[in-house]
């Protein structure tokens, strides 16, 4: 099957949205699935408002159905709700085309932390966007019943993975600071709430990787922090491994794919009970609780070895199972492929 995903996220942003399609569509490969890839790049970009590090494509429905024309897919998703996202919808409701959409982003609640609309206008667009979608694919089984709840219809699981070859416990560690270290990756901005981890009267050290707009001034206000910047890779592999305890402090993120690089490379989970957490950490991964001090404390007695064994249950080849299933459940019966329809669900 080839299929087309439309993306307003893409190189060189560095987010879970990227890394997410990225990571899925090389492992979809093993199911005889091609991806090409409809994205801002090659296009004119505008710096997204109150986020000038990210570029929108600047484009019109005519240059992006010639697009999708060319490409000639089998099945088009929609990974995003920016402006590609939105003229491929456009395109797809012309041409009476199925699709499927995807929630990656809590955007009302990122809205409100930055602008302070209200989060149920944000969610009503956003209603409005996937309402056409043949599936609607969700990270977790939170998000997916607090869609359902908020009026969403026909909401799938969609999880994630890691790549647990990249990620994983070390001998040597690359951190030569006081222990214990407790560590933070990701996007350095206000939705992230790295205020409540860097608050917090901790024993050792803490470490943040990442970059983005708030980074100058978190530096300023909180100068016994390392600030490490962004980092990718094997680098960021050795910094995981490094570190003693992993701190979520994010109230606002689907998922979190930091996590399962964390427990893949042995670091206890210490978060919020929260919606991303409270699915991907579980016991003997990490402790989640409102009182964030006491759970990076109580992390640190929990065994490395649980927390990588906790991560080999997310897998970026079951990732891809679940996007393609979701995809061939969207498909009229006559148009679903039998044979594909068994591989994908585990039959024989």
């Amino acid at each position: 099957m080839r299929i087309l995903i439309a993306t307003d996220a893409w190189r060189p942003q560095v987010n879970g949205v990227v890394s997410t399609l990225e990571r899925m569509t090389q492992a979809a490969a093993e199911f005889d699935a091609k991806f090409e890839f409809l994205t801002p790049q090659g296009k004119w970009t505008a710096p997204l408002p109150t986020y000038p590090d990210i570029q929108v494509a600047i484009t019109s429905l005519g240059k992006v159905s010639a697009q999708i024309e060319e490409a000639d897919p089998d099945h088009i998703h929609i990974a995003t709700e920016g402006p590609i996202g939105w003229l491929a919808r456009r395109y797809c409701l012309k041409r009476k085309r199925i699709f499927t959409t995807s929630y990656h982003t809590r955007f009302p609640e990122y809205v409100k932390a930055r602008i302070g609309v209200p989060e149920r206008w944000t969610y009503a667009g956003l209603r409005y966007f996937h309402a056409p979608s043949a599936s609607v694919m969700a990270p977790t089984p939170f998000i997916a019943a607090d869609l359902t709840r908020r009026g969403f219809s026909r909401v799938r699981l969609w999880t994630r993975g890691v790549n647990h070859a990249l990620f994983r416990p070390r001998a040597n560690p690359v951190l030569d600071l006081p222990r214990p270290i407790f560590l933070c990756v990701g996007r350095v901005a206000v939705e992230k709430n790295l205020e409540a981890l860097l608050e917090l009267d901790l024993p050792g050290s803490t470490v943040i990787v990442g970059d983005g707009p708030a980074r100058s001034s978190l530096e300023r206000r909180y100068p016994e922090a390392r600030f490490l910047g962004a980092m990718h890779g094997e680098a960021l592999a050795r910094v995981y491994a490094s570190a003693d305890v992993f701190v979520f402090p994010s109230r606002t993120d689907t998922f979190g794919i930091v996590m399962i690089e964390a427990l893949a490379s042995g670091l206890p989970v210490a978060a919020f009970p929260v919606p991303g957490p409270i699915d991907v950490v579980g016991p003997g991964a990490g402790v989640l609780s409102e009182d964030l001090r006491a759970a990076c404390l109580e992390a640190l007695t929990i065994p490395r070895e649980s927390a990588r064994e906790y991560s080999l249950r997310y897998t970026w080849k079951e990732s891809a199972r679940q996007f393609l299933e979701n995809i061939e459940l969207s498909r009229p019966k006559r148009m679903r492929s039998p044979v594909k329809q068994a591989e994908l669900v585990g039959e024989t």
